[in-house]
């Protein structure tokens, strides 16, 4: 396990994640290509979830932190690996042959838009969120101080846009794939 896994399992504990799955790639050298999506498809299909949460492919300049190069490709690849790619068996029909069967994941939402249609009340697990994002040292660096009011303010704004002030909302692009 490298040092950034290590960093991210700590994280995921925090949050109540048991089960992470590294597909290989470099950090900052990620790229929407054919191979990011074929990982990404394999692991649809191999877990077969009923949602998916990724970056939304938009690079959203208001809050330039969630444009990261990196996270707009994963998010990218994990759009097209949704659709068409987990649930057509034409696509990788190499996957097939690895006994991955098609998987239609019923249901896709896209974080850090700008044309969000759901607001979810994480008003409970904020601390937690903050924690979590804290326990990544090697992405924080010198802004890990103004973190925790960062995410609270985007909290609060997402909130303010889902008419539940005093809230915390975290909101999200519902994209509908069947």
């Amino acid at each position: 396990m490298t040092a950034c896994s290590a960093l991210d399992s700590a994280a995921a504990a925090i949050v109540g994640v048991t089960e992470l799955h590294w597909l290989g790639f470099p950090d900052g050298h990620l790229v929407a290509d054919l191979e990011l999506r074929k990982a990404i498809a394999r692991l649809i299909r191999i877990v077969k979830p009923d949602l998916v949460i990724t970056q939304t492919p938009i690079r959203n300049l208001e809050r330039i932190y969630a444009a990261h190069p990196d996270h707009l490709a994963t998010g990218e690849a994990a759009v097209s690996a949704v659709y068409p790619d987990a649930r057509n068996g034409h696509s990788f029909p190499e996957l097939l042959d690895e006994g991955h069967e098609p998987h239609a994941v019923p249901r896709l939402w896209l974080m850090a838009g700008t044309d969000n249609n759901l607001h979810v009340d994480i008003t409970d697990s904020l601390d937690r969120k903050i924690e979590a994002l804290l326990a990544h040292h090697s992405q924080n660096g010198a802004r890990a101080e103004e973190l925790p009011t960062m995410i609270r303010d985007w909290a609060e704004l997402n909130a303010a846009t889902a008419e539940l002030p005093g809230h915390a909302v975290e909101s999200f692009k519902v994209v509908h794939t069947e």
